[in-house]
């Protein structure tokens, strides 16, 4: 059953407050005040009531000062005041100063109140919905903002690297020295590819669409452990891997490689270039229709006060080593599709550890 629309009702009668509530309790959650100071008290334990009905001739406060003092704190509520014909200057105040939705005139008939409740409470989800939309869309703007910002700096800083690089060889007769600059110019170039493919993942996640199979974490694992040997090898770094699975566990492939492997390539990125046993460890089991997920290193690791941020789009916890800013945010993304979590426990020097969980499909 769809939850009880909220209304609250002010009156110093009490038996207009009594009529009220006994004429419209069983279709609404109706509460009653017969001043403002207990209907402040009811508006803030109850924050999500949707219409406000309140007569206009009050013994401490008109109607309309209640009204233009509760839009301060109280913004989302509909406003209805009811007043009779004698007080119709007192709503065109209501108009002009408290933003009242319409008023009911008084006495009041129920067909009127269910008439006023049905379309205020339409209202109210329209506001809702248009609040939420706008705030969307000011998210929206402001990642775009950061994307534009970013495409400008991470892909023009690259080539702009390439291009002093190349004009300096020019003048270059050492071998040594051309070599010195081939790699600087290789650098340049695989942090521009790294941008590409973290922007190319970006827009897979924002435009695909999922396509939910059966995962064998197995044949996962494997692929993952093909894609890095060849980088543990050289880097000295010992990459262990462990799998179990012992149920169908049903999920999007695209998006669970995209996960683990950009906490991968994390784990193996940041590590400490002095330390002897450089180590990272992925593990992988399915218990009762959910899959667990654990990447954990123990490179130079995270800043405390840095963990709040590191899926923002764009944030860098550290400039120790080339980075776009997409990563995370990618893998936050995908999981908010497939309604995943993450956790993340981490201090800087001590590594970091990512807990993954993802429920099958």
């Amino acid at each position: 059953m769809p939850e009880k629309v909220k209304i609250l009702y002010i009156d110093d009668e009490p038996n207009n407050l009594v009529g009220f509530k006994a004429s419209f309790r069983l279709d609404y959650s109706v509460y009653t005040a017969s001043n403002t100071e207990d209907a402040y008290g009811i508006l803030d334990k109850h924050p999500d009531t949707r219409i406000i009905f309140c007569d206009q001739r009050m013994p401490n406060k008109t109607g309309v000062e209640f009204f233009e003092e509760v839009r301060e704190k109280h913004p989302l509520p509909i406003r209805i005041l009811i007043t009779g014909y004698t007080d119709i200057e007192a709503v065109i105040d209501a108009i002009n100063r408290g933003h009242i939705f319409r008023y009911v005139k008084k006495p009041w008939v129920d067909a009127d109140i269910i008439s006023a409740i049905e379309e205020a409470n339409k209202f109210y989800i329209s506001n809702s919905l248009l609040a939420l939309k706008n705030e969307e869309l000011q998210i929206a703007y402001n990642e775009l903002d950061k994307f534009a910002y970013s495409v400008s700096h991470d892909i023009r800083g690259p080539l702009s690297g390439i291009l002093g690089a190349i004009r300096v060889v020019k003048h270059l007769e050492s071998i040594e020295d051309m070599k010195e600059m081939l790699y600087l110019m290789e650098n340049s170039v695989k942090k521009l590819d790294t941008f590409i493919l973290s922007v190319h993942d970006y827009y897979n996640l924002q435009r695909g669409e999922l396509k939910i199979k059966e995962i064998s974490l197995e044949n996962v694992i494997k692929d993952l452990t093909d894609i890095y040997s060849i980088y543990s090898n050289a880097n000295g770094i010992t990459f262990n891997t462990t799998v179990s699975q012992t149920e169908a566990f049903r999920c999007d492939e695209t998006s669970l490689k995209l996960i683990l492997n950009n906490l991968l390539s994390n784990a193996f990125k940041y590590q400490k270039r002095d330390l002897p046993n450089k180590k990272v460890e992925l593990s992988a089991e399915v218990i009762k229709n959910t899959a667990y997920f654990t990447v954990r290193d123990n490179g130079i690791g995270i800043p405390s006060n840095h963990l709040g941020e590191i899926f923002n789009l764009f944030y860098r916890a550290t400039t120790t080593e080339a980075g776009s800013g997409f990563g995370l945010y990618n893998v936050k993304d995908a999981l908010l599709k497939l309604n995943g979590e993450i956790k993340v426990e981490s201090e800087l020097g001590e590594g970091a550890t990512f807990n993954v969980t993802i429920p099958s499909k």
